[in-house]
């Protein structure tokens, strides 16, 4: 048997984490899971940096190499993003 003073804080965060939980998710994803948030970095954004494509990689992944920026357009394959020279 739970004391009733346990029992009673049990409850209690029980309520708050789902209130946080409610919170956090609350309009951040639509039902197709568009992203429709931005981010902003107060500080710069870091790319690693390759000699060479990975022979892996994950869809949206950046990287660079040899100084042209790249995504991974699809499974292991990446691609020049825009039109650099």
């Amino acid at each position: 048997m739970i004391d009733p003073q346990i029992q009673k804080e049990i409850d209690q965060l029980k309520r708050d984490l789902r209130a946080l939980n409610d919170e956090f998710y609350l309009n951040n994803f639509s039902a197709r899971q568009d992203f429709n948030k931005y981010s902003s970095f107060s500080s710069g954004l870091k790319i690693p940096s390759y000699s060479s494509d990975p022979t892996t990689g994950q869809v949206g992944e950046l990287i660079e190499v040899g100084g042209k920026l790249k995504i991974c357009s699809s499974a292991n394959v990446f691609t020049i993003v825009g039109t650099q020279s």
